[in-house]
């Protein structure tokens, strides 16, 4: 089948999975998940690694996305007004944290890595386990509510956000008529479209010849393309190379904890004593258990900002990240057969390192990516709210 018509194909198939998880939502709060998750994983139509290139701009509503912008800076958006969206994704970081495990809504604490948000609005599947699809709205809504993320309820949000009359004015000039939850889920989408990787070596073509040679490597006997392919060098799928698991989630009782409540919602079996995080399992169930310890392909972009790397943040520089893929990645029972040794030079692996580098651009830290005026709270509040419309 020519290569067009494939992605017509997975293309309308993707659609179905989006319908019949539609269908499920009322059913089954976790049902629906499943379904759109392993439809991604089905129909994601695949990225041929000769299709390297710039990431390319999304078209953005500028009202809409400055107000998803104020928004995505707001702390009001937490249950206890304490943390916003950009409290985890710091635009100096690459918007992500710089920490092997994120933080969490006071009183808890996560138990994977921060990823970049930089390109995710482009993403297949989100979070590291895929449990969610390309619908940004469904991902800004279990990333606010969550008990462990923002802890936030949805009414009492909204009613926050109408209080606030400059949010009345944006919310009216976006075109979303009066402040809602609903409107609140689309714009901060609208927002992460413009948090778009520019001016990285790669892109411009300004590469040294020792990221020329890394590129070739990487395309070539390293095989890293396999999986890490596209304009944000990721297949958007699943695989389990053997990270070694980090023992501060079971040995720190603030992480165990979140765990264990994200375990028991998402069904995983004897959560209680699982001493490993089992990653895309959460999407399938696989009775075999050969699902477990699989992770989302993360992107190659903006490197040098983001680390340290691997889901749970086990390894600290690009040069280890290299040195543990050349070894023949870790050591688990369920590791992709593909990952094997590489038996790249010192050489070899310097660049490979080098063009890694290549791939990371300017960042987003200017006022058209970040709020920068300070949000003022103490604001008069709207005269007999109660009364008013929601």
């Amino acid at each position: 089948m020519p290569e067009n018509a494939k992605r017509v194909f997975f293309g309308a198939v993707i659609l179905f999975w989006k319908g019949l998880a539609m269908n499920r939502r009322i059913s089954s709060g976790i049902g629906w998940r499943i379904a759109l998750a392993v439809g991604v994983a089905i129909a994601a139509s695949p990225v041929l690694a000769s299709d390297f290139g710039p990431v390319k701009q999304m078209k953005v509503d500028a009202k809409k996305a400055a107000l998803g912008k104020r928004l995505f800076f707001d702390p009001r958006l937490s249950g206890d007004a304490a943390i916003s969206c950009s409290t985890c994704h710091i635009p100096a970081k690459g918007f992500a944290d710089g920490l092997a495990l994120s933080k969490a809504y006071p009183g808890s604490d996560g138990f994977r890595n921060t990823p970049t948000l930089i390109n995710t609005a482009q993403k297949a599947a989100w979070f590291h386990d895929g449990r969610i699809g390309t619908n940004l709205n469904d991902v800004t809504r279990e990333s606010i509510t969550e008990t462990y993320s923002m802890n936030m309820d949805m009414r009492l949000m909204q009613e926050r956000v109408k209080q606030d009359p400059i949010y009345v004015k944006m919310f009216k000039e976006a075109g979303y008529g009066e402040p809602s939850n609903g409107s609140i889920r689309k714009a901060i989408p609208e927002y992460l479209k413009t948090l778009t990787s520019r001016g990285a070596p790669f892109d411009t073509g300004n590469l040294s010849d020792a990221a020329k040679s890394g590129f070739d490597l990487f395309k070539g006997k390293a095989g890293c393309a396999a999986c890490h392919s596209g304009p944000r060098f990721s297949d958007d799928k699943a695989h389990n190379t053997g990270v070694p698991e980090n023992p501060e989630i079971w040995s720190n009782p603030m992480r165990h904890i979140t765990y264990v409540s994200f375990s028991m919602f998402m069904g995983i079996e004897n959560y209680m004593n699982i001493r490993r995080d089992v990653g895309a399992h959460v999407r399938t169930h696989k009775s075999d258990g050969t699902d477990i310890g699989k992770f989302m392909t993360p992107t190659l972009r903006e490197l040098t900002q983001t680390a340290p790397y691997m889901h749970n943040g086990m390894i600290k520089t690009l040069e280890d990240v290299v040195a543990f893929y050349n070894r023949g990645g870790g050591s688990d029972p369920n590791k992709d057969p593909r990952i094997k040794p590489l038996n790249l030079s010192r050489e070899e692996q310097a660049n490979l390192v080098v063009f890694l580098k290549s791939l990371s651009g300017e960042p987003l830290t200017g006022p058209e990516h970040v709020w920068k005026e300070k949000i003022n709270v103490n604001y008069t509040a709207i005269k007999d709210w109660l009364n008013k419309r929601n």
